[in-house]
């Protein structure tokens, strides 16, 4: 059964386009025109990403992104304009995945599509092991992670980011070598989304940016996943 993409958007026209070659690629589409008919969809049907217009009229896709990261931590990858740089950040921060600044390519765009289901996939436990460091575990097979024991819910990409981080505790990564290391291709090159991610993954291990227990910002370079105690 193929994977099914949501496409949101109130411009009917981008919705059909998109929704068309996401069906020419092996997808199936689910089309919404509006933020209330993509949260009644995602519902009804869970679709196995999402691809959201952030500027849609009524309830737009940073509303129906926070609605969404309520219940699920399904791939979201936002529709954006080159204006939209602060809206790029916040929707990161809500969760999202990737986003695509219009106007897009469509092999780009499933391109991406692609990459974060792919990383949303489980791995065979096999060839993956299990990382700890201090309180901190993560289970690569089963894309898990748990501080002192409570799970915590992290999305793909912040996963990848902690993963990535925790691999070599006390390695200083820029945020280029973060941002090419744990998303590759599927992050637009925009450096300054690692922030938000890390704002996310710090909220979520219930670290203090100030007084660290986890993630260090290097000013001036990137973060470091600190070493722990023994």
């Amino acid at each position: 059964m193929p994977q099914s993409i949501l496409v949101a958007d109130d411009e009917v026209k981008i919705v059909t386009m998109i929704s068309g070659y996401l069906e020419a690629s092996g997808f199936q589409a689910l089309k919404a025109f509006n933020g209330d008919d993509a949260l009644r969809v995602f519902l009804e049907k869970a679709p196995d990403c999402l691809i959201l217009d952030i500027n849609m009229p009524g309830k737009d896709g940073l509303a129906v992104a926070r609605e969404i990261r309520r219940r699920s931590d399904v791939p979201i990858i936002f529709l954006t304009a080159k204006a939209e740089e602060m809206d790029r950040v916040v929707g990161l921060e809500l969760g999202a995945d990737d986003y695509m600044v219009k106007p897009f390519s469509l092999r780009e765009l499933v391109a991406r599509v692609r990459a974060v289901l792919r990383r949303s996939e489980p791995r065979p436990a096999a060839r993956i092991p299990t990382i700890r460091s201090g309180k901190v575990e993560m289970d690569l097979s089963r894309r898990s992670v748990t501080v002192d024991g409570d799970a915590k819910s992290l999305t793909t990409v912040q996963f990848d980011i902690l993963s990535l981080l925790m691999k070599d505790p006390g390695r200083v990564w820029t945020r280029l070598e973060i941002l090419e290391g744990a998303s590759g291709a599927a992050l637009d090159g925009y450096e300054r989304t690692i922030d938000a991610h890390i704002k996310n993954i710090r909220k979520a291990l219930g670290d203090d940016s100030e007084k660290p227990s986890y993630i260090e910002t290097v000013r001036g370079v990137g973060y470091r996943f600190m070493e722990q105690p023994a």
